[in-house]
């Protein structure tokens, strides 16, 4: 029997991955899940903790599906914790998808925002050429090169890796090699997840280039379904309008890269 995305279900953590000192990815076992659109996600309950929403990491295994997270707050580092065996409840999958594009393609991603950026790249045809850039503070929080190469293996294409205080790859932030990417080369489209004041850099570099550009929000959830209102950014909800939006409609929204929304609701300056 199919599960119904919207009642919770509770999922057997199968396999932990260390990514960095402080990333993880936790691996179980769906079909629903492993499936998904890049750009969807599914709210992930930590047994008497909390509820947060999740990106849907890939697996290369079939039936399986992950989520990578970084421990930061209360259920974050919860969820981070849970062990091999361990409980974890999950509804959905919500919200919209990355267009799939061809052609000459840039994707952008810092952090934990790589993860729907790996799922889009197991979506693009092999005559695509694809240009990947992660973005990391140092050396020991860089993941997912390696298999950002293994996925891209039939493709034209290069994996970029910049480090703020250069100790690894490129020494700067990734939006300097954003910028001067998109004023040399002719892109079809470009994708970009992470931090919200990353991903405005990106897509207004995009936009000034006139290249097609769509960015995944991660904004306060606690429905995921667009009933608390919890993640509105302007008039739109990121659950239920995303988490994935168009590059223009992005820079029409007075919030998206310069205002973000507390537990509480107020709103506050980044």
């Amino acid at each position: 029997m199919e599960r119904n995305p919207d009642k919770p279900t509770i999922f057997t953590i199968e396999k932990v991955i260390d990514e960095t000192p402080t990333v993880r990815t936790l691996v179980f076992s769906d079909e629903l899940l492993s499936k998904v659109l890049p750009g969807q996600f599914a709210m992930v309950w930590v047994p008497g903790v909390n509820e947060l929403p999740m990106s849907i990491m890939i697996s290369k295994e079939a039936g399986k599906a992950a989520f990578t997270i970084r421990k930061l707050g209360e259920a974050s580092t919860a969820l981070y914790n849970t062990k091999v065996g361990g409980y974890i409840g999950i509804r959905g999958p919500y919200g919209n998808s990355f267009t799939i594009m061809q052609g000459n393609l840039l994707l952008v991603g810092g952090g934990t925002g790589l993860v729907p950026l790996m799922r889009l790249l197991t979506f693009f045809k092999k005559n695509d050429k694809v240009t990947l850039l992660i973005g990391a503070k140092t050396k020991e929080e860089v993941f997912f090169e390696g298999l950002a190469n293994q996925l891209l293996e039939k493709n034209q294409h290069q994996v970029i890796v910049t480090t703020d205080d250069g100790s690894h790859g490129e020494k700067g932030l990734v939006t300097n090699v954003v910028e001067k990417l998109v004023a040399e080369t002719k892109f079809d489209a470009v994708y970009t997840c992470g931090p919200e004041k990353m991903m405005y850099k990106v897509v207004k570099l995009a936009n000034k280039q006139e290249i097609p550009v769509e960015a995944s929000l991660e904004r306060m959830m606690k429905c995921g379904i667009g009933m608390c209102g919890s993640c509105c950014i302007g008039k739109e909800l990121v659950c239920r309008d995303g988490t994935v939006f168009e590059g223009r409609s992005l820079l029409s929204n007075k919030e998206f890269g310069l205002t973000y929304r507390s537990k509480a609701g107020i709103l506050e300056n980044y």
